[in-house]
This record gives C-alpha cells, sequence and structure tokens, in this order.
C-alpha cells in the first residue's frame, strides 16, 4: 500500500508540473530591417485574427480584401473608416460561388446597428466615423459556410 501510495503521489506531482517557457527576447541593439520598397507596393487588406481593416483602395476605387470563414472563426469583423457621407455598396463573394454566408450586421459609429443582409448590401452612411460590417453565416439555415470569400466595399459620395 505504501509503495502504491508513494507512485500515486509522484505522478500527481510530475503531471501539475507546469511547462518552462522559454524566453525568446529580440535584442534590442540590433537594428529591424524592412523592405519599405516592397511594403508600399504590396498594399492590400488582410484579415488578421476575424478582423479585416479596411485601409487601402485598389487600383478600381474599391476597398477589397480576402477572408476566411473557420469554427475558429465564425465571424468575421470587417472595420472601415467613412469619411464621406453617401452610398455604401458592399458584396460577399464566396470562392465556392454559393453558400451560406452574408452580412449579419452593421454597425455605425453611434454604436447602433442595422441587420441581417444578404451577400449584398446597399446603405445609405449617414454618419462619419469608423463602421464595422459582422459577416457570418445565416442561423436561420442549415450547413454553415466554412471557406474563403472576398468582400468589396464602395463609397459613393453624395
Amino acid at each position: 500500500m505504501k509503495f502504491f501510495t508513494m507512485l500515486l503521489l509522484s505522478v500527481f506531482f510530475f503531471s501539475c508540473q507546469q511547462k518552462e517557457n522559454k524566453n525568446t527576447s529580440v535584442d534590442a541593439t540590433k537594428p529591424i530591417v524592412t523592405n519599405k520598397a516592397e511594403d508600399t507596393q504590396k498594399e492590400e487588406n488582410k484579415q488578421l485574427g476575424d478582423t479585416i481593416f479596411m485601409n487601402f483602395i485598389n487600383e478600381k476605387g474599391l476597398f477589397a480584401a480576402e477572408g476566411s470563414l473557420d469554427s475558429i472563426h465564425p465571424r468575421i469583423y470587417v472595420k472601415f473608416k467613412n469619411e464621406d457621407l453617401g452610398e455604401l455598396k458592399a458584396k460577399i463573394v464566396p470562392t465556392t460561388g454559393k453558400g451560406n454566408i452574408r452580412f449579419n450586421q452593421i454597425i455605425f459609429p453611434d454604436k447602433t446597428s442595422d441587420g441581417p443582409f444578404g451577400m449584398d448590401l446597399n446603405i445609405h452612411l449617414e454618419q462619419k466615423g469608423n463602421y464595422i460590417l459582422v459577416i457570418g453565416h445565416s442561423q436561420m439555415a442549415d450547413n454553415p459556410f466554412w471557406g474563403k470569400f472576398s468582400v468589396e466595399l464602395e463609397n459613393k459620395k453624395e
């Protein structure tokens, strides 16, 4: 019985030990070199985690980005700044052609919201500031969409 107790205690202590965190620090004396020419040529809107920041307009005058929905990120937040009043036209294009994906909500700068919408969104923007579009699948339909899509925003001034 004594042997069994010692064995049980040793297993308990070994299982409770936390893994050692290796500290990977950056040497502050070494300069960080970046290639500015590549950074300015390749300005694009990318998905970071569950958010797409729309900062760059393409050659067609649209905000365009690619994103993906998966089980880890079932909703994607598209953030953009509106400085001109006018009409917002937004469109989601799944890479598969069809899918249960839509604009679930738009959050205005004054924190009010509207929605749900479909794969196309046409709405009048009456406020200046930061907007958030929430993209996800319809909770009322079967087969949630998982995969890649592209989103395009066009703000037509009044």
